[in-house]
């Protein structure tokens, strides 16, 4: 073979495979191209699922149902519509902004699921955000500061993600229904037709929810609604603060009706209707029965009814700022502007009339200047209180012990004045996990002795662990008027709120008992007119007052100038 031959044969050899490595290489193509067909497939679907569920997810937790996600969405119908009649560019941009806008909506609908489960209620666009704040110090007060850190993080990854996740998949399945028109165009013609159907019949799976569903843009419209609402209140707000007829009764017709006496007003954590009504708590009922019983042989008379608070599940300081200013806060844009005003409160009234004011507040670890919007003289927070003993889950000491320091403090010895107290008790606050003994009150000394006689329950008896909390709290401040009561004390106990829907249910109300007791028979008869029940149990009678009339009403029974408590409405 000459030179030439040679190179050329080695040149075809390598222009040129062999039947062979043809055949080889394609063999290595088809499983390549098979996969990835099979992951564009997967991929398809776990675009359509994430469409479709974040069209059809509920908002409220008690329409989480494997029913509830069987829906046809007409926004989804439209959407697809308008995709199809729109040309290349401008349908990859309004698939891609209705992608991003869908995810944003169904991060609503998640912090809507997460209000409805701890706070009986949607979330707040305009307001809500700042108790991202109070949320990670709970965690970190529950589960500790890395692992709430850790869910921090995860939430953000969310918030970032989902929105992105959403716009991909929007694009992707405008791509499928061009690619396919006709075929989705029948498809999309066919589901119109079904849908108008099941909306004349009101068709449904699950109670409530119709399968002709709107759910997405009703969930939008009632949001923007409630921004332009709080714009609207502020407003509204400025006139009912200035709107008060006590601000200028003169200190000396103020509570003449409790001269003399201590007034001590105990906010307790998560004491809801439920704990006096739910079988499930009929412990927490005997206690009451029994501790009115107790009371009564020691001398003093208890009346009790309902007061309508402006909270569920958590935001305390909503209810003790409506109790004491008699206006209607339901939300942290009332409280701001409240602090902001000069709103006479129930303490002012106090300590015009001649009282020496007080608060208690053991969960607070700071520097706390509402109290001076408050009218208290004194102000004792966590860290004034001098506890040395166990933490408590949330709480940072047991009830007993704040009270009891505060009695030492303020009760005991020689004094000016008579004193009146707002004591903001937590023992009761979830996560219920951690709830302590009553001991001696003798033996209480710097809280030590409290690490005898924890009483834990796991996180999952959150109802078993609610009813020992409340319990404490409860028994506690029976205890304590049986031990330090005398014929110049008079006791408000009120629960701030009912505790969140894992304790009540779903669409609980928002009623809270209140009790008043007393020895001197003067104090219980200016408010006979009240309609209040005897004992420490109100029943389903018992009158329900909105909590905000509750300093009106006050201030008239216990004045020397009785007046018409003014109407309240919401």
């Amino acid at each position: 073979m000459s030179t030439s031959d040679a190179v050329l044969t080695t040149s075809t050899d390598e222009s040129h495979p062999t039947t062979d490595s043809a055949a080889e290489a394609t063999s290595v193509d088809k499983p390549v191209s098979r996969r990835r067909r099979v992951l564009s497939r997967v991929v398809t679907v776990l675009a359509v699922a994430l469409v479709l569920a974040a069209f059809t997810l509920p908002h409220q937790p008690w329409r989480m149902q494997p029913g509830a996600f069987l829906r046809i969405p007409l926004e989804a119908l439209l959407l697809a519509a308008a995709l199809l009649a729109l040309p290349g560019r401008p349908r990859r941009m309004v698939a891609a902004l209705a992608g991003l806008l869908l995810g944003l909506v169904v991060l609503v609908k998640i912090g809507d699921l997460g209000f409805y489960s701890s706070l009986g209620r949607p979330f707040d666009l305009v307001l809500d955000w700042s108790l991202l704040d109070e949320a990670f110090a709970f965690l970190a007060e529950s589960i500790g500061r890395p692992a709430a850190t850790a869910i921090a993080v995860g939430v953000v990854l969310v918030l970032v993600a989902l929105p992105v996740l959403t716009a991909l998949s929007t694009v992707r399945l405008s791509k499928l229904l061009v690619r396919h028109r006709t075929a989705s165009t029948r498809v999309l013609a066919s589901l119109v037709l079904v849908w108008a159907l099941l909306a004349v019949f009101q068709a449904r799976i699950v109670t409530g929810v119709l399968v002709a569903d709107t759910n997405a843009s009703a969930i939008v419209y009632d949001h923007v609604a409630e921004v332009r609402e709080r714009i609207n209140d502020r407003a509204a707000f400025r006139d009912e603060v200035g709107t008060d007829r006590f601000r200028d009764v003169p200190a000396d017709q103020l509570l003449t009706g409790l001269r003399g006496k201590d007034v001590l007003i105990a906010f307790v954590e998560s004491y809801g209707r439920d704990a006096v009504s739910d079988p499930e708590f009929a412990s927490v009922q005997r206690l009451l029965d029994e501790g009115a019983g107790r009371l009564q042989a020691a001398g003093f008379s208890s009346r009790s009814g309902f007061l309508t608070s402006p909270t569920i599940g958590g935001g305390s300081w909503l209810a003790h700022a409506t109790l004491l200013s008699g206006l209607w806060i339901d939300n942290n844009q009332r409280h701001k502007s409240l602090l902001a005003s000069d709103r006479f409160t129930l303490g002012e009234a106090f300590q015009g009339a001649g009282w020496r004011t007080v608060g208690v507040m053991p969960a607070v670890n700071q520097a706390w200047p509402e109290g001076k919007f408050y009218g208290y003289e004194q102000f004792y927070n966590g860290p004034d209180l001098g506890y040395r003993g166990p933490r408590f889950a949330f709480s940072p000491m047991p009830d007993q012990y704040a009270i009891n320091e505060f009695h030492h403090r303020e009760r005991v010895g020689p004094r000016d004045r008579p004193v009146m107290a707002e004591l903001a008790l937590v023992s009761s606050h979830s996560p219920w996990t951690k709830v302590p003994s009553l001991v001696d009150w003798a033996d209480i000394d710097d809280g030590e002795v409290f690490r005898k006689g924890i009483i834990g329950t796991p996180a999952a008896q959150a109802r078993t662990g609610y009813r020992h909390g409340v319990s404490y709290t409860l028994r506690t401040l029976i205890s304590y008027l049986e031990t330090h009561g005398d014929d110049d004390t008079v006791l408000v106990i009120v629960g701030d709120h009912q505790p969140a829907p894992v304790i009540t249910g779903d669409n609980a109300s928002a009623d809270v008992p209140i009790h008043l007791l007393a020895k001197d028979p003067a104090v219980l008869k200016r408010i006979a007119d009240w309609g209040w029940q005897d004992g420490l149990t109100p029943d389903a009678a018992a009158p329900v007052w909105p909590m905000d009339s509750f300093r009106d009403r006050f201030l008239t029974a216990f004045g020397s100038t009785p007046a018409r408590p003014q109407a309240h409405s919401r």
